[in-house]
């Protein structure tokens, strides 16, 4: 079937194909409500750039870290209560995120993972890490949800 033919101001208004990814509210999805659009930003071009660009950075480690955090760690927050993740995009994720707080304190990427995904208490750096923040940000969207009388208030 032919797209519509709609226009404003005499401008034809472009259409997408189901299948073709678009940001909407935030989020990339397809028409056919495949988000992977979303997951491939947060992974490739969230959270890669924000590793390779602390990798060479003359700032102190905390700065570092918190750069990361905001761009790398920060874009997962943001989709992570309302996209599906499998659990193979979440190790990919943590292995891209641990890389990064190796940049940070300048070691090699070959280091042991275990100095960075320990608690500060086990004597880590207690760096974050994706199920962590997805638990977190799953809490928050449950939380919010049941401060409003609707629906998912009345299913608890």
């Amino acid at each position: 079937m032919p797209a519509p033919d709609l226009r404003i101001n005499g401008e034809r208004l472009k259409t997408l194909d189901i299948n073709d990814a678009c940001r909407y509210l935030g989020y990339w999805g397809m028409g056919n409500g495949d988000m992977s659009a979303t997951r491939e930003v947060v992974r490739g071009k969230k959270a890669r750039v924000a590793r390779d660009l602390i990798k060479s950075h003359p700032l102190t480690t905390e700065l570092s870290a918190e750069l990361f955090a905001q761009r790398g760690i920060g874009a997962f927050r943001f989709s992570a209560a309302l996209i599906e993740w499998l659990q193979s995009e979440l190790e990919g994720l943590q292995k891209l995120w641990v890389q990064a707080y190796k940049n940070a304190w300048r070691v090699p990427w070959s280091s042991v993972n275990s100095l960075y995904t320990f608690p500060t208490a086990e004597g880590g750096h207690g760096c974050p890490l994706p199920s962590g923040v997805l638990v977190q940000a799953l809490l928050q969207h449950v939380d919010q949800c049941m401060r409003h009388e609707d629906v998912v208030q009345k299913l608890c």
